[in-house]
């Protein structure tokens, strides 16, 4: 049987002036001029855009074939390790335990509410499997009961493209009360007296603009705040004691909180700080003072700062948490009586509980790499906190801790129906150098009697951005590589915040290329270690962790078996010059301004994947996308393919995977996300095994 023939792109040069410097994009037709439309209609597609993602799709269909068996092996083992009529543990509120559960085979999950401490008399607020009937794509975003308990609210998006629409139940009469709101961002708060309902509109490039207060019940929406500065994300929500809603505005390096009074809530909002370029703060009120969350004044990991008036502008912060470099203070929560902060030293993870006379003690856990996470809970008067434990080989464990007597009561353990013994693995944490002599952490998982000799494969996963860290968690997905004798490695790069917000910091615009030479430092370690072998690892990443995966590509495409870039933001330079889609004016202070900066451009010209492909061998790549996704948009994997496969002077497959009724986040079901994750799984073991020619 021959081997199926890739699609060819054809070139339709596009010159682009921009600063005094000139480029070609071959591919720029792959992008519909109307992308916004499509958006919202992906049968408007340009015909001859769609016939290539389907020439794509079959092409990859075609060249997987005989891994087919594989992806449902996996598939069927990762669905095993799910239980499948799971249940969250309740989380109380005043009468009732709110929780959310599954049917057997169901997809998406029921939310529902019991009489407190009763396993009895269940009412049912949202069915999300219901209401998925008959849609290629559902998934619900936020979803919230008002504080009198008799309005149920969800977010749902039905396309993949992050519109939502927010639609309200009165959990009397179990009807839908006010109409739908449409154009919607997935995030809204009732207001403390329940009485209002805050939500975002999103404007016709996708980006979060205008804050709306409408009645819970219905009527009509008034303007609350509107955002005039593109590059701003927002968000709403309401202030622990419920004495306030709170409008956050803010971007990667820069954040400003409005405040409206929960007893005026119809009252116009109050600024709390004026935003300052590079000052990021976040605040909550504990009952009688503002505690607030700040890198100013050079706090680079962050400190904490008490206000005691009405408006906590920055001249009335005083520390209190004074700032440790190296303490990274990710967060905190407020409880009547104690307030409990997240920190992370050294890419661990622990809890610091504090109690309103000063008492302090610390919530830690011993193992070598550990994910330990606050979970979010409803009452504000309690003594009792939720917290999430996890680590590679550890399943999760919920549990509630008293802040007051310290007593742990193990809540859940996830479950395993398939069987899990932890004692079969192991879970490592090495330390790779980096070319300026840093550390970089790595996670370590395999079978205890894995050898280290460089003959077992070895899958290295890696993000790198926005501050975005890569905890230690368990995963019901990877374990079906490890269980096949793969290793899997998880390097927490620069970019991230794993080592602290400077380590962000040093991931980021100029630095850059810091996050491409760590995890290349790392596959390096693992060689030296008898980890892995050069040509032997499988590169893994997602999103801006795909951008990750096509800059490794093009430095180093030696040391790697297989690259898979999930919806990877590839083309950055192109993206980052294109002030229509969503998320480029907000991602400036991330990468830079290549339209008015010309070390920006320069910089970004130097590293971006798609602009880097160059004449040499290439490892086998799987790129995957989503039609619909206003993150990473459809063009820029299928514009990268095409790129490498012109270019790639070796006969190793470049495959591209665009699911054409999703976005960013692929497949909305539980499942069939799996699906496309076994995918990814069989297409690492497939290339590995061919070995495909070095020339």
């Amino acid at each position: 049987m021959s081997k199926p023939a890739p699609p060819v792109a054809p070139k339709r040069p596009h010159r682009i002036e921009q600063l005094g410097r000139v480029r070609v994009d071959d591919y720029a037709w792959m992008k519909d001029d109307g992308w916004q439309q499509v958006l919202r209609d992906p049968k408007i597609l340009r015909a001859d855009v769609r016939e290539h993602l389907d020439a794509e799709n079959a092409y990859t269909k075609a060249m997987l074939a005989e891994t087919e068996a594989l992806q449902a092996q996996m598939f069927a083992e990762m669905k095993g390790r799910i239980k499948e009529d799971d249940s969250s543990v309740p989380a109380p509120d005043g009468p009732w335990d709110y929780y959310i559960r599954y049917d057997l085979g169901a997809q998406h999950p029921i939310h529902g509410r019991r009489p407190r401490g009763s396993a009895d008399g269940e009412i049912v607020l949202l069915d999300e499997e219901a209401l998925s009937k008959g849609k290629p794509f559902f998934q619900v975003g936020a979803a919230h009961h008002s504080p009198d308990h008799s309005l149920y609210a969800w977010a749902a998006d039905e396309q993949g493209s992050e519109y939502y629409t927010i639609r309200v139940r009165d959990l009397a009469s179990g009807q839908e009360v006010g109409g739908g709101i449409e154009s919607a961002y997935g995030d809204f708060t009732f207001s403390p007296d329940s009485q209002w309902l805050f939500w975002i509109w999103r404007d016709e490039n996708a980006r979060p603009s205008k804050v709306f207060r409408r009645p819970s019940r219905g009527g009509d929406d008034v303007l609350v705040y509107e955002e005039k500065d593109e590059g701003m994300f927002l968000g709403v929500g309401t202030a622990s004691d419920d004495s306030h809603v709170l409008i956050h505005v803010g971007n990667q390096e820069t954040t400003e909180i409005w405040l409206i009074p929960a007893a005026e809530p119809t009252a116009p909002p109050v600024v709390a700080e004026p935003r300052q370029v590079g000052v990021k703060y976040s605040l909550d009120h504990w009952t009688d003072r503002w505690v607030i969350r700040t890198n100013a004044d050079g706090a680079v990991d962050f400190k904490l700062s008490i206000s005691d008036t009405d408006v906590p502008a920055k001249a009335t912060w005083r520390d209190w948490i004074a700032h440790q470099p190296g303490r990274y203070i990710t967060g905190f929560a407020a409880f009547a009586g104690h307030l409990v902060r997240a920190e992370r030293v050294n890419a661990l993870d622990r809890l610091v509980v504090t109690a309103r006379d000063g008492g302090e003690h610390e919530v830690a856990f011993d193992e070598e790499a550990y994910a330990l996470n606050l979970e979010g809970g409803f009452e504000y008067e309690t003594a009792t906190a939720r917290f999430v434990y996890q680590s590679p080989t550890t399943p999760r464990q919920t549990f509630d801790y008293d802040l007051a007597t310290k007593l742990r009561t193990l809540r859940k353990t996830q479950e395993i129906p398939s069987g899990h013994d932890p004692a079969r693995y192991v879970a490592r944490r090495l330390y790779a150098r980096a070319l300026d002599g840093q550390e970089v952490p790595v996670t370590v998982l395999m079978l205890k009697d894995t050898p280290l000799d460089g003959s077992a494969p070895l899958l290295l996963y890696g993000y790198g951005s926005y501050g975005h860290a890569m905890e230690p968690s368990f995963s019901i997905r990877n374990l079906s590589l490890v269980d096949r004798g793969w290793i899997w490695a998880t390097a927490h790069v620069r970019g991230g915040s794993d080592k602290g917000w400077g380590w962000f910091l040093d991931g980021r615009k100029e630095k850059k290329p810091n996050t491409f030479t760590d995890f290349i430092a790392s596959a390096e370690h693992l060689i030296d270690a008898g980890y892995a072998a050069k040509g032997r690892i499988a590169a893994y990443g997602g999103s801006a962790g795909g951008m990750l995966m096509g800059a490794v590509a093009n430095l180093r495409p030696e040391l790697w078996g297989a690259i898979i870039a999930a919806v990877p933001f590839v083309d950055v330079l192109n993206t980052m010059s294109d002030t229509t889609l969503p998320l480029t004016p907000p991602e400036w202070p991330e990468w830079g301004n290549p339209l008015e900066d010309p070390a920006a451009y320069d910089l970004i010209a130097g590293y971006s994947p798609y602009d880097q492909v160059s004449a040499q061998v290439y490892p086998p790549v799987l790129a995957t996308g989503g039609l619909s996704d206003p993150r990473v948009t459809y063009w820029e994997p299928a514009k990268w393919v095409a790129r490498l496969r012109e270019f790639s002077a070796g006969d190793a497959p470049i495959l591209l995977k665009i699911n054409m009724e999703a976005g960013h986040g692929g497949a909305s079901g539980r499942f069939d996300f799996l699906k496309e994750i076994a995918l990814d799984y069989a297409f690492a073991v497939w290339a590995l095994e061919k070995g495909w020619e070095r020339i």
